[in-house]
Order: structure tokens, then sequence, then C-alpha cells
């Protein structure tokens, strides 16, 4: 079953080019899992809004498993820690294609 997900980050105070850096590296491992980037777009975080949003796809729960699990990804907690403020992630569904 196909797993498509909403991403919103928030970046930590003049951090959003380190978080942009972070998701760069990040999502570059997407392929390797069967994910795939549908969309990604950047705000500029005023009033509450988040930096990124992104649309994700994977092609199984087991892909998007793999994703969070990949040891070059948990590598890098240390760098998004001080990039990343907040995710929020929603489960959806795309309308009108």
């Amino acid at each position: 079953m196909t797993v498509r997900l909403c991403c919103l980050l928030w970046a930590r105070p003049g951090a959003a080019e380190a978080l942009a850096a972070y998701e760069d590296k990040v999502l570059a491992l997407l392929g390797e899992h069967d994910g795939r980037l549908l969309q990604r777009a950047r705000t500029d975080g005023d009033d509450g809004r988040p930096d990124e949003i992104q649309l994700i796809e994977f092609a199984s729960q087991a892909g998007y498993d793999g994703f969070m699990a990949d040891e070059r990804r948990t590598a890098l907690a240390g760098e998004r820690e001080a990039a990343v403020a907040r995710t929020d992630l929603y489960p959806v569904e795309l309308v009108g294609q």
C-alpha cells in the first residue's frame, strides 16, 4: 500500500539554510527506499508558518520504515537537531489527479 505524507518543518532561529541543507541530504535517500519527493516548497517562516513543506510518497510502509531506519539518515541526527525545531507529519491522500 502506498504511503503519502505531508511534512511540515520549522527551523530553529537563524537556521533555515541549515534545515534546507539537511533536507537536501536526507531527501536524496528516498529513491533507495522506493520513495519519491512529490513537491517541496519553502515559506518565509514568518508568523509561525513552517519553513518548508514536503509531499513525499513511498511505495509501501516497509519503504518508509527503511528510510526512517537508514543509518545514513540517523547519523545526521546532530545536524537535524541543530537545524530543525519542529516537524509535523501527516498521512495524506492526493486529490484532483
